[in-house]
């Protein structure tokens, strides 16, 4: 039985010590909290987003088939390419040889080679003719079309305290309450 008497007593004090501490603490939307410190809280009456309209640029690409005409060179694979270039490659390499003197002989005979294969591959050239062909291609452009959209720079918020409405601008939403400074001096 004394336990339980005890136990009952020892609830009662916990429950008093409870009730006393929640009615000491006012309640979050007083203006009484925080006093000591200069600075208290206002209950939030009004909340409107600033708006701006900003001209956004978006890229947009535009891809179209577009046929243009190739023409193809003869290769020196082709046998009449490949024989005229060789034959001309070997007669020049003969008229250079027979040109130089002394040391400048082997220059002359390499230049003549060159220069009697570029003739030789030209007059092939000329003879087999080029080659035409259509080729489509597919082009891209990039066009930028402009929109407007909203961006919020802010909040303007109008807020109560001890009975009169006061706004300011903020950068974010406070939500229902807002801090505020409470500064107090003699009138005189």
């Amino acid at each position: 039985m004394r336990v339980v008497g005890a136990m009952k007593v020892l609830v009662s004090v916990v429950g008093l010590a409870v009730a006393t501490a929640a009615l000491a603490t006012p309640p979050s939307w007083s203006n009484s909290r925080h006093r000591g410190d200069g600075y208290d809280y206002a209950q939030v009456v009004n909340v409107e987003p600033l708006v701006r309209h900003v001209r956004v640029e978006r890229p947009q690409r535009e891809c179209y088939d577009d046929t243009r005409y190739v023409e193809s060179q003869p290769q020196i694979s082709d046998p009449a390419v490949g024989g005229r270039t060789l034959l001309g490659g070997i007669i020049g390499g003969v008229i250079g040889h027979q040109i130089g003197h002394g040391s400048g002989r082997d220059f002359a005979t390499i230049a003549g080679a060159t220069i009697g294969a570029g003739v030789g591959y030209n007059t092939a050239a000329r003879r087999i003719g080029t080659e035409s062909h259509e080729e489509t291609v597919r082009r891209c452009d990039v066009s930028y079309r402009h929109d407007y959209e909203e961006r919020i720079d802010g909040y303007r918020v109008t807020y109560a305290y001890n009975g009169r409405e006061y706004t300011t601008d903020m950068p974010y939403d406070p939500g229902d309450r807002i801090r505020v400074r409470v500064d107090v001096a003699p009138a005189e």
